[in-house]
Formats: structure tokens, C-alpha cells, sequence
């Protein structure tokens, strides 16, 4: 079946940074596009990173210049390279594969001020 496990979430200052990966089995991972979205307590989940089969990349608006997306499709895995981060990045991060559509559990990004 298929499974996208996410790491790398945390307690973090203000300005610090962390790396999220996910690791995904049982799909064709190089036909996936891979995502990473968001999800905080009260709001709806949003996308905050997205990078194709084919590399190209978009990003949220509120995450363009601190956040890289990457991808190594030999590692079936995707990262989310997060610096500067502010207290509004509080969110439990989930990681998404499209073809089919499916979502890991999420890992907890919390920020403290």
C-alpha cells in the first residue's frame, strides 16, 4: 500500500530552521508530483510547497525565499528545507503525492516566539 512517512518536525526559536523529509513506498515516486502543505490549529490547510515530476517548483506567497522544496526520486523522497522561521510557520506539515492522491500523517513545526 502506499505510505509517505514525514520526519524532521520540532520545537524551533524564532530565525531557526529545519528540514522536513518524506519518504514515500508503494507508488511510481518520478510520476508523483509531491507536495507539502500546512495545517493550522482553527485555519485550512494550504499548500506551502509543490515541485514536479518535472523539478519545477511554485511556493505559498507567505514562504517564497525561506522555504526550498527538493526532491531525489532514486531516495523516493522530498524535503522541505525551512529557514527564518516565524511563529506563524506554526502548522503540522503534511506531505502529499498526487498520483494517486495521498497524504502522510503530518509532523508538528511548532515556532516559538
Amino acid at each position: 500500500q502506499v505510505q509517505l512517512v514525514e520526519s524532521g518536525g520540532g520545537l524551533v526559536q524564532a530565525g531557526g530552521s529545519l528540514r522536513l523529509s518524506c519518504v514515500a513506498s508503494g507508488i511510481i515516486f518520478s510520476g508523483n508530483n509531491m507536495a507539502w502543505y500546512r495545517q493550522a490549529p482553527g485555519k485550512q490547510r494550504e499548500l506551502v510547497a509543490q515541485i514536479s515530476k518535472f523539478a519545477t517548483t511554485i511556493y505559498a506567497d507567505s514562504v517564497k525565499g525561506r522555504f526550498t522544496i527538493s526532491r531525489n526520486n532514486a531516495m523516493k523522497t522530498v524535503w522541505l528545507q525551512m529557514n527564518s522561521l516565524k511563529p506563524e510557520d506554526t502548522a503540522v506539515y503534511y506531505c502529499h503525492a498526487d498520483r494517486p492522491s495521498n497524504w502522510g500523517q503530518g509532523t508538528q513545526v511548532t515556532v516559538s516566539s
